[in-house]
């Protein structure tokens, strides 16, 4: 077997195992069922996923369930016991002790309080915090990426899919910046229809052969909205970049597509830290 085909093999795999971890959230993690999945020893895929992703399977699991709760508490009415049981928890108290403890407060309080609320109206009808949004002018971007259809909330599994690729083809570099492009509005387009790209800069003599597909991003003024905290709170962002900071700025908007940066990675610091830049095109 030749270099090339081993590490197609291996890919494969890896993306057979991010897919069947996202599909199953719900189950309870067989850790046996992921090596027969992989085609590999439980005792070396383990250590490969880990070398792989900087985090173990199970803790994959964890990081997941827990930010689709946080998506639930902010944008469904459904209870925190519900939530709780959809994530895995056998109790609420153990559920309320996990997500305090990765979130900074439990998760009732979370709803009510958490980050997303300071882009909430205040009772005069405006948002009286100040953001920290900058103008910036940027080169158009080179970019390789892979097609998500589905739930922004979900966008996840192809970010998956798009680090697996390109480490299993050594095409990784340290100069590589994270980006997420939303082409639909999640709020007059249902989610299962949602279009986005989960991508990474990359000059063209990276080749983009399947799943990567080559896209690029327009250069030119963009106001630049710095967001701090999970990213299930980023939805209210968008909206006030909208509906309070565009009318005030007197700017007008460009026809392009917005886009994320993404400063930091989930793997490595708590919700609470993620940091996120917010790119939306001006004329």
């Amino acid at each position: 077997m030749n270099g090339g085909t081993a590490w197609t093999l291996y890919e494969t795999r890896l993306r057979r195992v991010s897919a069947y971890i996202h599909e199953h959230l719900d189950d309870e993690l067989d850790m046996e069922k992921l090596a027969e999945i992989a085609c590999m020893s439980s005792y070396h895929w383990h250590r490969i996923y880990r070398a792989i992703y900087g985090e173990t399977a199970a803790a994959t699991v964890k990081r997941l369930r827990l930010h689709r709760a946080a998506g639930d508490l902010v944008n469904t009415r459904l209870s925190v016991s519900d939530i709780a049981k959809r994530s895995g928890y056998p109790n609420l108290q153990s559920f309320n002790r996990i997500f305090g403890s990765v979130y900074g407060m439990p998760p009732a309080r979370y709803r009510n309080e958490g980050s997303h609320t300071i882009f909430e109206p205040s009772t005069q009808g405006r948002i009286t915090v100040l953001f920290d949004v900058t103008l910036r002018t940027i080169s158009p971007m080179s970019l390789v990426g892979v097609a998500h259809r589905g739930s922004y909330m979900q966008i996840g599994q192809a970010f998956e899919t798009l680090f697996g690729t390109i480490f299993a083809r050594g095409l990784a570099g340290p100069d590589m910046r994270m980006i997420g492009i939303y082409l639909d509005d999640p709020d007059v387009v249902d989610a299962d229809k949602l279009r986005s790209y989960a991508c990474v800069t990359a000059g063209e003599a990276v080749a983009a052969d399947a799943p990567l597909e080559r896209r690029s991003l327009e250069g030119g003024e963009y106001a630049v909205l710095r967001h701090k905290g999970p990213y299930a709170n980023m939805h209210k962002a968008y909206q006030w970049l909208y509906a309070q900071w565009l009318p005030a700025s007197g700017r007008q908007l460009r026809d392009t597509v917005m886009f994320e940066e993404y400063i930091n990675n989930p793997r490595d610091v708590p919700p609470t830290e993620l940091l996120t830049d917010i790119y939306m095109p001006l004329k």
